[in-house]
């Protein structure tokens, strides 16, 4: 007898384990995330392939292996405080969500904001806060937060950024000119941000508004 094909959100489960994710929460969160609706229109047939998929604007999703070594980076262990720079469509929002007590996301494209909205409230996801807005500031109304996730790259770490942060609190940002960075995992101490590790290289988007590079 024949041997069932695995369901497709497996197969994003075997890639991001096959990356080196062992957090099994995380790889949980992966599992019951279907990111099928957290990619545009035509796409679908990509969403359980661990690639990046476009969205517009010259934007594409951060691939799925990589999001999950980001998130593991923060070390999550359910009760956090979660800010996330760069929505996307949500899926990366989605996986914190599922991770954390609550995210406050930021994403500086509106129409981006909407889908990933829509995307969030059809999936039933409830303990997120969307913002429209310059990320690179951080939201400092909601600080501060036990940890920082920057989905776009910067030769370094926002001062908004590192100042929302509580004391003991992780962050994981790309770090780089934008097109070839090293994702690298910090701690706030009393005194300083603390780099930790670096997690992967990688190429993101850079990070532009008032504390990035110019719009």
């Amino acid at each position: 007898m024949a041997k069932a094909a695995p369901h497709p959100a497996e197969l994003l489960v075997r890639a991001v384990r096959a990356a080196g994710i062992s957090d099994e929460r995380l790889l949980q969160a992966v599992r019951a995330t279907p990111r099928a609706a957290f990619v545009p229109t035509g796409q679908q047939a990509h969403a359980y392939s661990d690639v990046s998929v476009p969205i517009g604007h010259g934007q594409v999703t951060t691939q799925p292996s990589l999001s999950a070594m980001m998130i593991e980076g923060l070390e999550l262990s359910g009760d956090e405080h979660v800010l996330e720079i760069g929505t996307g469509l949500g899926f990366q929002t989605a996986l914190l969500a599922r991770l954390a007590a609550d995210v406050v996301s930021i994403e500086c494209l509106p129409d981006i904001a909407r889908q990933a909205r829509r995307n969030l409230v059809r999936e039933g996801i409830r303990n997120i806060e969307l913002r429209v807005g310059d990320g690179s500031g951080g939201v400092p109304d909601r600080a501060p937060y036990d940890a920082v996730i920057v989905s776009a790259a910067f030769p370094e770490v926002p001062a908004p950024l590192a100042e929302q942060l509580r004391f003991g609190g992780r962050l994981v940002q790309p770090i780089g000119p934008g097109g070839l960075e090293q994702v690298l995992s910090f701690l706030r101490t009393a005194t300083a941000l603390k780099q930790r590790r670096m997690l992967t290289p990688a190429r993101f988007v850079r990070l532009r508004g008032r504390y990035g590079f110019p719009s």
